[in-house]
């Protein structure tokens, strides 16, 4: 990875995690002071509402005891002890709540003794009534002490609504000023969102366009390195088939040098003993025993050079064809073997190349089933089909595992080549304990 892409994932990245932070620090910052603002808010209405009540029922208490002491009807007192019992309630949620306000702490304990006094003239004009001193309460109600209480009740209320009221705007205006704090903090970190998203695509896109390019080039050389296979491996192939027709030709030759040398010293050897037979006494046992191993050990050396010369360049094959000529190599190979080899032959059109390719397939493996498979019975059938010519030679012997075949398996090996250079396929079937099958499909080729 190049330098200037580590810098601009070091760019993106910390602008992401920056862009998270502050959107993390905004909501939290502006949760807590809303939180805070609402309290304030819920306070104030609360507040507010508890000077109402008390307020309504300052008045309730002063309109019942007027309706009393004007008419004398104690229905109107029930509206009035309902109104002072309250009042006391009204003062003590009151207090708890001013506890934690010393702003209005003078003007509620102000109201608070201004409340009393104005309960204890309606307690006292209720006592002068229900004495029947109607002088003595109408003076009462004549003065002007309790509408001083009252005005006073009134303004102090007042006092403390219109600070309830600032502390109601304050909280709103905390709330909205939370909220445009939100606001403006979302839309800067959706601006560092937005930049941090446009130099990651910046980012991937030269990624893309890197890793683009290295498949490019990773192509280029797979596709180098596929064509220095392709053109090492024929290379190969064509110096393999170079050496098996080297090797063939070297074999053609040991056996015409054989054929025509040492055959010619045979032959001339075993006329040699057909002229002493005519001038050595037979009669003497030991004289007739050497002559006839004499003759015995021409002959065997005559029919080995013959063996010799049939392994290295079957003349059969050439004489006689592929069929005779696998008939004779599965009948000498079945003597010296001991083995049961059948055979099932048709006749197919092959080139030369490819007939001596069958020979060899065939040869070599009765070779390999002598030396490894332990087999007794082996099978040989060449068939012809329409497109092709089928070769298989199958063994009851050991088996073996195919994927565990050494790299030194010269022997099977030569035989794929071989047929490959035919323009065929070879294939090695085997099973351990099972026996083994090798089958080469040969295409059709006119003599």
């Amino acid at each position: 990875m190049s330098w200037s892409r580590l810098r601009k994932i070091a760019v993106s990245l910390p602008l992401a995690l920056l862009a998270v932070g502050l959107l993390v620090g905004i909501n939290e910052t502006g949760y807590m002071r809303s939180h805070a603002a609402v309290g304030d808010l819920a306070r104030s209405h609360a507040t507010r509402a508890a000077l109402d009540r008390l307020l309504q029922n300052m008045l309730n208490a002063e309109t019942g005891l007027r309706g009393y002491l004007l008419t004398g009807d104690e229905r109107y007192l029930q509206p009035y002890e309902q109104a002072v019992a309250t009042i006391n309630t009204n003062l003590d949620e009151l207090r708890q709540t001013y506890r934690h306000a010393p702003q209005d702490l003078d003007d509620f304990s102000q109201l608070s003794q201004q409340i009393t006094r104005k309960l204890s003239e309606l307690d006292l004009s209720l006592k002068l009534r229900r004495q029947d001193n109607d002088d003595a309460w109408k003076f009462v109600l004549s003065t002007d002490v309790g509408k001083e209480n009252m005005d006073a009740i009134r303004a102090i209320a007042a006092r403390l609504v219109a600070r309830s009221a600032q502390q109601t705007e304050h909280s709103t205006q905390e709330i909205l000023h939370s909220l445009m704090l939100s606001r403006i903090g979302i839309a800067a970190v959706a601006v560092v969102g937005l930049l941090a998203f446009y130099l990651y695509l910046r980012q991937t896109s030269a990624l893309q366009a890197a890793h683009a390019r290295e498949q490019e080039v990773l192509a280029r050389e797979r596709d180098r390195l596929e064509q220095l296979v392709r053109e090492r491996t024929a290379a190969l192939s064509e110096l393999a088939s170079h050496l098996q027709q080297v090797r063939e030709e070297e074999r053609a030759h040991l056996a015409r040098e054989l054929h025509d040398e040492l055959g010619a010293l045979l032959t001339a050897a075993k006329l040699d003993v057909a002229r002493l037979k005519s001038r050595i006494d037979l009669h003497t046992p030991e004289n007739a025993e050497r002559v006839q191993h004499l003759t015995e050990t021409l002959n065997s050396g005559i029919a080995l050079k013959r063996r010799i010369i049939e392994d290295l360049r079957p003349s059969s094959l050439s004489n006689l064809g592929l069929n005779t000529s696998l008939e004779i190599l599965t009948r000498d190979f079945a003597q010296r073997s001991n083995l049961q080899i059948d055979t099932s032959l048709e006749s197919a059109k092959l080139s030369d190349a490819a007939q001596l390719t069958v020979y060899r397939l065939v040869q070599e493996s009765l070779t390999n089933i002598s030396k490894y498979a332990n087999a007794r019975k082996v099978l040989v059938s060449v068939h012809s089909y329409p497109n092709h010519v089928s070769v298989q030679v199958r063994d009851d012997g050991d088996g073996f595992d195919i994927s565990s075949i050494a790299p030194d398996a010269h022997g099977l090996f030569g035989m794929r080549h071989r047929v490959e250079a035919a323009g065929g396929k070879l294939t090695v079937t085997s099973t351990p304990g099972e026996g083994t099958l090798v089958s080469a499909v040969l295409p059709h080729t006119l003599t």
